[in-house]
């Protein structure tokens, strides 16, 4: 394995990888695998020590970017380190990073999360690559690639519903068919400020503001976008804004980037992985 050598970079792999933010990593022993997040017939091998990164399978300049080892962290923590409770947080999960996630990966993940827990849109997603992406043997484990656009694209639908994703089947095939007939999308909503890009998003059948947020966050670099599920909502009603009445999307959103500034999402992603901590304050 070859090594990069974090030299004071605040980095915690196995947080990065755990949170929810990715569903393909899995963990053997102390070395995290995934099928290449960038959608190439390999797998990435990653183990952390106390000051490096040890690689396999991916080039660094993959391993910076998708990691976003070049994001100076210190100073987003300190922009959205606005009060207690996100204190504790950043204390507690420094080197929580936002990843860099491919946005066509990045959006059938998210369409598969509707109404879901973290262990079912994993089944989904894995349903989905071995069914229409290619087969990878490492270290005598077989993972499988994700499927382009184009392959889910010319599935008939039915097969498609095989790999048990219930209704967003038809919402899977949708998106996979805008996106093999328009392969600038990336730039298009990558171009376009927050709330433009968000409604875009939005265009797309079985994407709302959630699953748009989630993507643009972990894609697209919108870090103003402050994905809100229970957990996050239950948080800014009870810890910050108060009141019994559960907060509509919108105005939890626009509260936490006022609150926290133009790194709201990654506000929103400490206080996630911090979740149940939080929760249990104040009980």
């Amino acid at each position: 394995m070859q090594t990069f050598l974090l030299d004071g970079l605040w980095f915690n792999l196995e947080l990065s990888v755990s949170c929810g933010q990715a569903f393909r990593w899995r963990k053997y022993g102390d070395i995290w695998y995934a099928p290449s997040p960038y959608g190439e017939p390999t797998v990435w091998k990653i183990r952390q020590t106390v000051d490096t990164i040890e690689y396999e399978g991916v080039s660094e300049t993959d391993l910076i970017h998708y990691f976003s080892l070049d994001h100076a962290l210190d100073e987003i923590l300190s922009c959205i380190d606005r009060d207690l409770l996100i204190h504790d947080a950043i204390v507690r999960c420094r080197g929580l990073r936002i990843m860099r996630q491919d946005p066509w990966e990045c959006l059938i993940s998210y369409i598969c999360s509707s109404c879901a827990n973290i262990p079912s849109i994993q089944i989904r997603i894995e349903n989905l690559a071995e069914k229409y992406g290619t087969r990878i043997l490492c270290d005598n484990k077989a993972f499988y690639s994700f499927p382009s656009p184009g392959q889910i694209a010319a599935a008939p639908i039915c097969d498609v519903r095989s790999c048990k994703v219930g209704y967003r089947d038809i919402y899977i095939c949708e998106a996979a068919t805008m996106v093999s007939e328009n392969p600038m999308w990336k730039d298009a909503v990558r171009n376009l400020p927050y709330p433009e890009a968000q409604k875009k998003l939005c265009e797309l059948n079985g994407v709302g503001p959630k699953i748009a947020d989630c993507v643009l966050l972990f894609a697209f670099e919108k870090y103003e976008a402050v994905p809100i599920d229970v957990w996050i909502e239950r948080i800014l009603r009870t810890k910050y804004i108060g009141g019994e009445k559960k907060l509509a999307y919108a105005k939890a959103g626009a509260y936490a980037r006022e609150h926290f500034g133009i790194f709201a999402g990654y506000a929103q992603e400490y206080l996630f992985a911090s979740r149940e901590i939080i929760s249990k304050k104040g009980e």
